[in-house]
């Protein structure tokens, strides 16, 4: 069956040069008008905002009661974390919800493109940082684990955020692609958000496959680091000649790490995987060049909605995998010493050195 795109669009599209390329035949119709809840996204957005926010609270007042030099670079990068979905909720919803409420018109409000533009480039780089500093941290973690003793792997704070700045430039610039002429973010369905465009040009699915495997590569990054880092512990606990000198701090930053990644992977894969066969399927047929079918718009937002979660859920892998939060359901998870207690010929002095900067509260 041919889609048709709705007459009064089609005609606003041809009559005036002055919209912009975000705007396509088939982008806004009743139907999507009638799917869209402004109090599932109002409700949606809090629940995020303040779990993010509470986590960020719970981490601020973690690190104050740290002595200087027993702040671990695992702890900075889980505030980027943070900050980087708190701050993607905040941005994405300041978008959708008023539309939800007001239902604007995009073609009288944003005519030039340049919203949805912003809000294209927000969605990418809001979506791929998360997964970028999942790979990041499953790295960190991953070095300090097999190799605790070597100075030049150990992070300091002001490294680690030199870090976090470099995931955060790689996700923007990966965001400013369309911008500069590969690809394009259009409106999506049901026209309340924009986003990297399924068309099936060479430019578009070039996006679109950067976007799809990059984040895949960091999922798959951080399922293998972490599978090693989760190995050596294991070998560790299993020792018979250290099997009460487990490594606390150590093992706590791994379940939130595994954590992480587990919600990365249910929440993103679905999406990653849709738009990545998406771009390898043939155009459907009697579709124009920039047409998608209305089927393929209501699986690309209902994996979007899935992804999303992915935001809410991060912050409650701290809140609710901390050692203070442990010890009440398991009274008996008591401190142990660290990694270094397992190499007794190890120099005191750095033996103390090494187990006071592996603490984390």
């Amino acid at each position: 069956m041919e889609y048709e795109a709705p007459l009064f669009l089609t005609m606003e599209l041809s009559n005036s040069s002055r919209l912009g390329s975000c705007f396509r035949p088939g982008n806004v119709s009743k139907e999507g008008q009638l799917i869209a809840s402004p109090w599932f996204s109002t409700t949606f957005g809090l629940i995020g905002l303040c779990s993010n926010l509470f986590a960020f609270c719970v981490l601020v007042s973690s690190s104050r009661k740290m002595h200087s030099g027993s702040r671990s670079s695992f702890l900075v990068f889980l505030c980027g974390l943070v900050v980087t979905d708190f701050m993607g909720l905040l941005v994405t919803s300041c978008i959708v919800v008023p539309y939800h409420f007001i239902r604007f018109q995009w073609t009288a409000v944003d005519p030039g493109c340049h919203l949805c533009n912003f809000m294209g480039l927000a969605m990418v780089f809001f979506g791929q940082c998360p997964l970028l500093l999942g790979a990041t941290m499953a790295g960190e973690r991953f070095v300090g684990i097999t190799r605790p003793f070597s100075r030049s792997t150990r992070l300091s704070k002001r490294r680690a955020w030199n870090l976090v700045g470099l995931v955060w430039a790689l996700g923007f610039s990966l965001g400013l692609l369309p911008l500069l002429g590969l690809g394009d973010y259009t409106l999506q369905y049901p026209n309340s958000w924009c986003f990297l465009t399924l068309f099936h040009d060479a430019k578009n699915v070039t996006f679109c496959f950067a976007f799809a495997l990059l984040g895949i590569f960091c999922v798959g990054l951080s399922f293998v680091l972490n599978t090693v880092s989760v190995v050596t512990l294991c070998r560790v606990y299993h020792d018979s000649e250290s099997v009460q000198r487990r490594r606390d701090s150590e093992v706590e930053m791994m379940v939130q790490l595994v954590g992480i990644m587990i919600i990365a992977s249910v929440c993103w894969l679905p999406l990653l995987i849709f738009i990545a066969q998406t771009a390898l399927k043939t155009p459907p047929v009697g579709f124009a060049p920039n047409q998608i079918p209305r089927e393929t718009e209501k699986m690309l937002l209902i994996y979007l909605r899935v992804a999303t979660w992915n935001q809410i859920l991060d912050p409650w892998v701290y809140i609710l995998f901390r050692r203070a939060v442990l010890r009440r359901i398991y009274p008996s998870f008591k401190p142990r010493p660290s990694i270094i207690s397992l190499y007794p010929t190890l120099n005191p002095s750095l033996r103390r050195k090494f187990t006071q900067e592996s603490v984390l509260p």
